[in-house]
C-alpha cells in the first residue's frame, strides 16, 4: 500500500513503517558512534512508543548493552491502516536488537491496569536474563487514564489555572502566527489531569516490581518533566500539567522511600522541550519551539530525544562523580535551553515574530519536518510513492 500523511490539526493519522524503521536506525546508529556508558544491564521502560521512552530504550540497548522490556499500547498495521508510529517504532527496534545479539522484549498493552503490570513480572522474572532490573524509565503520556482499583476514567486538560491566558502560538501547518486564548481549567479537571499526568501510576508500577522482587540492589528510576520558560508557565509549570509535574515530583520522594531497603532510588528528570505529539498539542509551545530550534542550531546545541538521553544515562545517572541534581532533586538536562544567553535571544525574537517573518526568525521549517518525521514522513531516504508492508 502507498501511505501518505493525513493530519487533523496535531495529529497525523496514519505513519509509514519503513520512515518509523529509518527513525529507530539513525538513533541507532547515533548511540552506536559515542562512547560506551559504563551503566546497567537491565532495563525496563514503560512508554516506549516514541520520543524520550523510546530513545530510552535504544540508549539502554545500544549505549550500555542492555536487555530491555519496553511497555506501549499501540496499534498495530493490517493489510489496509498503518499501524501507530510506536507499533512499528519497537518493531524496528526489536530487530536491531537481535541484530546486535542483544535481549528485548515489548509488550502492548494499558499499562495503566493491574494486568500489564503483573505480565511485566512474568516476563522479568521468567525470561529477563537474571531476573530482575537496575534501572526503570516511566515515560508514559496519555489523554486519559482509567483507574485500575475504581474503574473511573481520568482525563487530562492542558489549561492554566485561577484565569484566562493569552498569548501567541502558531498553526505549523501553514506557519500562521496568531493570538490564542485558553480558559481556565475547571475545578475538577485539576486533579483528573494529575491522576492522569502525575505519579500515582508510577508509584503504583513500583509497587507491584518491589512486591515481586523484580527491581535489583541499588536500582534506579526515572520519570520525565519540563518546566521551561517564563513565557510558557501559565499554560504549563503554572497550568494543569504543571500541578501534575508537582505530583510526579512528591511521588519521587515516596518512591525513594520506598526503594530505601534496596537502596534504590526515584529522580525526576528535567528534559529540553522538543517535538512530540505532545507538545504539538500545546498552545504556545510550538512557537515557542520553532524559535528555539534556530537558535540553539545556530550555537551548536541544539539536541534530540537521543541525544538528550545519552546525556542522562552518560552524564547523569551513571558517571563516576555521581548523580547531580537542583535544589528540588530534579535532574537537569535541559541546562542547554534555559541558559540566560539562549532565553534572552527568544524573548527578543518572540516580541517581533509574526507570520510574515516567521521563516526568517524561526526554524518553523525544521518544526514541521521533525513532526512529519514522528510518524515516518519527510524522510530524503525514503521511496513515499512505493508500495511498503503495513503488517
Amino acid at each position: 500500500m502507498i501511505v501518505k500523511p493525513k493530519c487533523r490539526g496535531f495529529i497525523c493519522t496514519t505513519t509509514h513503517p519503513l520512515g518509523c524503521a529509518k527513525n529507530v536506525e539513525d538513533q541507532v546508529e547515533y548511540i552506536k558512534s559515542q562512547p560506551t556508558i559504563d551503566g546497567v544491564k537491565r532495563v525496563l521502560v514503560l512508554g516506549s512508543s516514541t520520543g524520550y521512552g523510546l530513545a530510552s530504550r535504544i540508549a539502554a540497548a545500544f549505549g550500555m548493552g542492555a536487555a530491555t522490556i519496553g511497555v506501549f499500547f499501540d496499534r498495530p498495521g493490517s493489510e489496509t491502516k498503518p499501524g501507530t508510529a510506536g507499533y512499528y517504532n519497537n518493531k524496528a527496534f526489536e530487530e536491531e536488537a537481535k541484530k546486535a545479539g542483544l535481549y528485548a522484549k515489548s509488550l502492548n498493552c494499558d499499562a495503566f491496569s493491574h494486568e500489564a503490570k503483573q505480565d511485566v513480572i512474568n516476563l522479568i522474572k521468567n525470561d529477563m536474563p537474571g531476573g530482575k532490573v537496575d534501572l526503570v524509565v516511566y515515560s508514559l503520556a496519555s489523554p486519559k487514564r482509567v483507574d485500575p482499583d475504581t474503574g473511573e476514567v481520568y482525563n487530562s486538560v492542558i489549561k492554566p489555572i485561577g484565569s484566562a491566558y493569552s498569548s501567541k502560538t502558531v498553526d505549523f501547518h501553514t506557519g500562521t502566527v496568531s493570538d490564542v486564548t485558553i480558559e481556565p481549567a475547571k475545578e475538577d479537571e485539576i486533579p483528573s489531569t494529575i491522576a492522569v499526568m502525575g505519579g500515582a501510576d508510577w508509584l503504583l508500577w513500583i509497587q507491584a516490581l518491589q512486591n515481586a522482587g523484580v527491581l535489583s540492589e541499588n536500582c534506579l528510576t526515572t520519570a520525565f518533566s519540563y518546566i521551561g520558560p517564563t513565557m510558557t508557565h501559565a499554560i504549563y509549570k503554572n497550568g494543569t500539567i504543571g500541578m501534575a509535574k508537582l505530583d510526579l515530583e512528591k511521588k519521587a520522594k515516596e518512591i525513594t522511600e520506598l526503594l530505601d531497603p534496596i537502596g534504590g532510588k526515584a529522580y525526576v528528570s528535567v528534559n529540553k522541550a522538543l517535538v512530540t505529539q505532545a507538545s504539538s498539542a500545546i498552545p504556545v509551545v510550538p512557537l515557542y519551539i520553532s524559535i528555539l530550534y534556530k537558535i540553539m542550531k545556530q550555537k551548536g546545541t541544539h539536541e534530540g530525544c537521543i541525544e538528550q538521553i545519552y546525556r542522562l544515562y552518560s552524564d547523569r545517572l551513571y558517571n563516576k562523580s555521581g548523580i547531580s541534581t537542583d535544589e528540588e532533586n530534579r535532574i537537569r538536562i535541559d541546562d542547554l535551553e534555559m541558559m540566560p544567553e539562549i532565553q534572552s535571544e527568544v524573548d527578543k525574537i518572540w516580541n517581533e515574530i509574526n507570520s510574515e517573518n516567521i521563516e526568517s526568525f524561526s526554524d518553523i521549517v525544521g518544526y514541521r519536518k521533525e513532526f512529519f518525521n514522528l510518524f515516518g514522513f519527510e524522510r530524503d531516504d525514503v521511496d513515499y510513492d512505493a508500495d511498503v508492508d503495513l503488517l
